[in-house]
């Protein structure tokens, strides 16, 4: 199948779009919009190096991080949700595929050690239209795709080789906290399918001589306190799958957005808490783990008011 027509058979999908789990069969081309509230184009809230990834994704000179606007999902505590859910899509910078790819080599320029997708489950076909492009005119660093985890095997499997790097959430192995956290009816019963098919097409993460990801699949859990049984459940569910994989057990948790109204995720999480649930993925033989300091909630929350999300001073107002 020659790229033309590939091409065409993405935007095709649009049409009718089933790109993510909600199916929502809205035209997109003709601007109408679905669960994620994005029509065909690709509304971009920052593109720029980033230095707080995992050590393999950030490197020395930074993950080069694209983040789209939107999302699928609707998580009461999002650390993006400025971007994700306060601000409409179409008041964000839009781009083209032939645009976005521009902006990918420049990453590359710039010395990213990949291109990181984030949140991308909603783009997906206008991001696999990009990295075709991208690679046509250069870029040769890896591709991640770095999502919240609700996303279609179909949709995925259509991608097939123009990703090199899974950084997947999993976030519930319980379908109640996803639909009173996230306004999901069926994370649990998605995410293990997902997690399946990243693995089968680029296996564990593999690292250059460097240390750097390479291709593979690294899967992120953060901690929310007071459903620690969950996450032992997503930790027992990552050890059956391979005791291998990669995992990311996040302590970053803050009550943000509207945690609030929810008494019992308002407040950090606690060290004794955090502290469990390393411990259960050691005795599951889950040795790949990265583990972070109770503070990284400080450190690691974006403002995407500023120019600079993660560091530089707030942009002036318009």
């Amino acid at each position: 199948m020659n790229d033309a027509i590939e091409y065409a058979s993405w935007v095709d999908r649009l049409g009718c779009c089933e790109g993510c789990p909600r199916r929502c069969r809205v035209n997109r081309l003709a601007g109408e919009l679905g669960f994620c509230r994005v029509d065909a184009g690709i509304p971009v809230a920052h593109i720029g190096l980033h230095f707080g990834e995992e050590p393999p994704i950030s490197g020395t000179r930074g993950s080069g991080t694209i983040f789209f606007a939107g999302c699928n999902l609707r998580c009461v505590f999002c650390q993006n949700s400025q971007i994700s859910q306060e601000t409409p899509p179409e008041r964000f910078r839009r781009l083209t595929p032939a645009a976005l790819a521009v902006e990918m080599r420049r990453l590359q320029d710039r010395g990213a050690h990949n291109i990181n997708f984030v949140s991308p489950s909603h783009m997906i076909f206008q991001m696999a239209e990009a990295i075709r492009l991208a690679r046509q005119a250069g870029l040769v660093i890896p591709v991640v795709y770095n999502t919240n985890g609700y996303d279609s095997v179909a949709a995925l499997r259509q991608i097939r080789g123009l990703v090199d790097i899974y950084l997947p959430d999993l976030k519930y192995l319980d379908n109640a906290p996803g639909k009173r956290f996230s306004g999901v009816d069926d994370y649990a019963d998605v995410v293990p399918g997902v997690l399946q098919e990243m693995l089968d097409q680029v296996g564990c993460l593999s690292l250059d001589d460097d240390g750097l990801a390479v291709r593979g699949v690294l899967v992120r859990h953060l901690v929310l306190p007071g459903c620690l049984e969950d996450s032992r459940r997503c930790l027992d569910f990552l050890a059956r799958l391979s005791p291998d994989i990669p995992v990311s057990i996040m302590a970053q948790y803050a009550p943000r957005h509207r945690a609030d109204a929810y008494p019992e995720i308002n407040r950090r999480l606690s060290e004794a808490e955090y502290d469990q649930i390393v411990d259960h993925a050691l005795r599951l033989g889950l040795e790949n783990a990265f583990i972070q300091e109770l503070d990284a909630a400080d450190r690691y929350l974006p403002d995407f008011a500023r120019n600079d999300p993660f560091g530089d001073a707030p942009s002036a107002p318009d």
